[in-house]
């Protein structure tokens, strides 16, 4: 069986769908990016309003201090769950062009190795060596991809770890802080 112009057309049919599908995966992220930019700017502009008026109504400065450490514990809330937020759609975003990518690795390995094949049936005698020796390089490629896939997705997972127990501390230390400021405020 030769590679024929069908062969080609399927060929060409994957690659077109594959990207099309990193597009539209691309255009999704964008999207969930945009909205949540939008929804965390009109949450700001409310925000900083409704701060400003719960200022403008201190009658002295001891009050001030004690409304604007109040005030610091829900923006920094904010700012970590805007931070997590835009991990999570980055990270999916990453997982679905992984997904993709791997599936076309996948089908160009099959791709090649029924080419192999079929040249080593066509091969003549003795061109064994040949072939076998190609099929190992590629063999060794695709052990050599896999590895570096694993170590990139255990990357990934330690990033998304230190993020997390980075973004819990801050929280933690400005709740700290906070508190620590309202009592002051009080004595």
């Amino acid at each position: 069986m030769a590679f024929t112009t069908d062969h080609f057309a399927a060929a060409n049919k994957n690659s077109i769908e594959a990207l099309l599908t990193l597009a539209n995966t691309a255009f999704a992220s964008t999207e969930r990016l945009a909205a949540l930019n939008l929804n965390t700017a009109r949450s700001l502009l409310e925000d900083s309003v409704a701060n400003a008026k719960t200022l403008m109504g201190a009658k002295d400065v001891q009050e001030i201090v004690a409304l604007q450490s109040g005030l610091v514990q829900p923006a920094i809330e904010k700012v970590v769950a805007y931070s997590r937020s835009v991990y999570e759609i980055v990270s999916q975003t990453q997982e679905e062009l992984t997904k993709v990518v791997e599936a076309q690795v996948g089908e160009v390995n099959k791709a090649v190795s029924s080419t192999l094949d079929q040249a080593a049936k066509q091969a003549p005698a003795g061109s064994d060596v040949a072939v076998a020796a190609v099929k190992s390089a590629i063999a060794a490629a695709n052990s050599a991809y896999d590895s570096m896939a694993k170590a990139a997705k255990q990357a990934v997972e330690m990033a998304e770890a230190n993020v997390n127990a980075a973004t819990s501390a801050t929280v933690r230390a400005v709740g700290a802080a906070s508190t620590t400021a309202k009592k002051k405020a009080a004595a």
